[in-house]
C-alpha cells in the first residue's frame, strides 16, 4: 500500500487503518525494537522473528541459492529467451514459498502486534494517544440512556488472546458493552487487556467523564478543558475527582418500573432485580474511608492506622459478626457458626 504522496505505507499503519481496526493506536517502532517491550512473546506467537519483520517492514534474508541463480541469469545475455523463462521460474518458485507461509505470518504479525499493543497502551505514549482519541470519542458512547452518551473506553475481559472479544467501558455506570457495530466484535479483546481501563481513569483525573460523546462527535474536535478558578480546587477522593465517581448512577439515574403510576415492589414476580448495584450514596464524600476514619481516631498515628494489628481489630466493633472466609457463613464472636 502507499500513500497520497507517493511514499510506501508502513505495515502499522495500514493495520490501523483496517475497518473494523480504529480503536488501536499505533505503536512507535522504538517501542518495538525495545526486546524488553516484547519479553515473554517468543513463546506466544508462532513464527515470531518473521512475524516481527513484517510489522517493522523489514526484508526478509533471501537464500544464497537464489541470489546465485540471479546472477547467473543477469549474466546468461546471449540468449534472451532462455534468461526470461529462467527468471520467471525463479519467481514462481519464490512466489510459492512465499505464498505457503505468508497467510501464518499474517496472522502471526497480527496477533504478535495486539499483544504489543496491550502493552503499548499501557506505557506514557501509548495512553496520550489513547487520550486523544478518547477527547475525539473514537470509541464511541455508552448505550444506557442514563449516561446520556458518556465517553466509552475500549477493554478486555481477559488478558489471554482468544478467550473474548473487545469491550466499551463506561466509566460513569461502570459497566462493559458489546460495541454496537458488528466490524468491532470480531477484535481481541486480549489486544487491550485488563489494566488500561483503571490504568487510564488515574492518569487522567481531571478529565470530566459526564461531558456528552455526541457533542464531540457533531463538532469533529476536542471538548475544551475545563479550568477552575485559581486557588479553587475540585472535591477529590483517594485522589479522584469526586464528580467523576459513577455519574451514572444514584437516585434518578436508576430505571424504575411502574404500573399505572405505582412502583412495583422488588419482591413482585415482576419487580426489579439487584438495583442495589446501580445505587449511589447522596454524599459522595461517605466513600472517603480514609478521611471517616481519621475524623473518628484523630488520637490514632499513622504507623498504628498501617501497620498496627490491634488497630485492625479497633476498626470491627466488638459485636460485630465475623466472616470465616465464606460469603455464606457467619462466625459469631464465641466462636459458633450460622449459615
Amino acid at each position: 500500500m502507499s500513500s497520497s504522496s507517493g511514499t510506501p505505507e508502513s505495515w502499522i499503519a495500514s493495520f490501523c487503518s483496517l475497518l473494523g481496526h480504529e480503536y488501536f493506536a499505533e505503536i512507535s517502532e522504538d517501542f518495538i525494537e525495545d526486546d524488553f517491550n516484547l519479553t515473554g512473546l517468543q513463546t506466544q506467537v508462532a513464527m515470531y522473528k518473521e512475524s516481527l519483520e513484517m510489522i517493522l517492514d523489514v526484508e526478509p534474508e533471501e537464500d544464497e541459492d537464489e541470489d546465485e541463480d540471479e546472477e547467473e541469469e543477469e549474466g546468461e545475455e546471449s540468449v534472451e529467451g532462455e534468461d526470461r523463462n529462467i527468471s520467471r521460474a525463479a519467481r514462481e518458485r519464490r512466489h510459492h514459498r512465499m505464498a505457503s507461509d505468508l497467510s501464518i505470518i499474517e496472522s502471526s504479525a497480527e496477533m504478535l502486534y495486539g499483544l504489543i499493543h496491550q502493552r503499548f497502551i499501557c506505557s506514557r505514549a501509548g495512553i496520550q494517544q489513547m487520550s486523544e482519541k478518547y477527547e475525539l470519542a473514537h470509541f464511541g458512547v455508552c448505550p444506557r440512556t442514563f449516561c446520556d452518551q458518556v465517553r466509552t473506553l475500549p477493554v478486555g475481559l481477559s488478558d489471554v488472546p482468544g478467550e473474548d472479544t473487545v469491550k466499551l467501558f463506561c466509566p460513569s455506570c461502570l459497566d462493559v458493552y458489546v460495541p454496537p457495530n458488528s466490524r468491532f466484535q470480531t477484535v481481541d479483546g486480549a489486544f487491550f487487556g485488563r489494566t488500561f481501563g483503571a490504568l487510564f481513569l488515574l492518569t487522567f483525573p481531571e478529565y470530566d467523564i459526564s461531558k456528552k460523546g455526541a457533542d464531540t462527535l457533531a463538532a469533529g474536535r476536542p471538548l475544551p478543558a475545563v479550568h477552575t478558578p485559581d486557588g479553587e480546587e475540585k472535591e477529590k477522593i483517594n485522589g479522584f475527582n469526586a464528580s467523576n465517581l459513577a455519574p451514572g448512577l444514584g437516585r434518578g439515574k436508576v430505571y424504575e418500573p411502574k404500573i399505572y403510576g405505582f412502583k412495583v415492589s422488588e419482591r413482585a414476580r415482576s419487580g426489579p432485580r439487584m438495583s442495589w448495584l446501580r445505587k449511589r450514596p447522596l454524599n459522595v464524600a461517605d466513600l472517603d474511608e480514609a478521611a471517616i476514619h481519621a475524623a473518628d481516631h484523630p488520637d490514632e498515628s499513622e504507623e498504628d492506622g498501617l501497620n498496627g494489628v490491634s488497630t485492625r481489630r479497633r476498626l470491627v466493633p466488638p459485636n460485630r459478626p465475623r466472616t470465616n472466609g465464606s460469603p455464606m457463613s457467619i462466625e459469631a464472636t464465641n466462636g459458633e457458626t450460622y449459615g
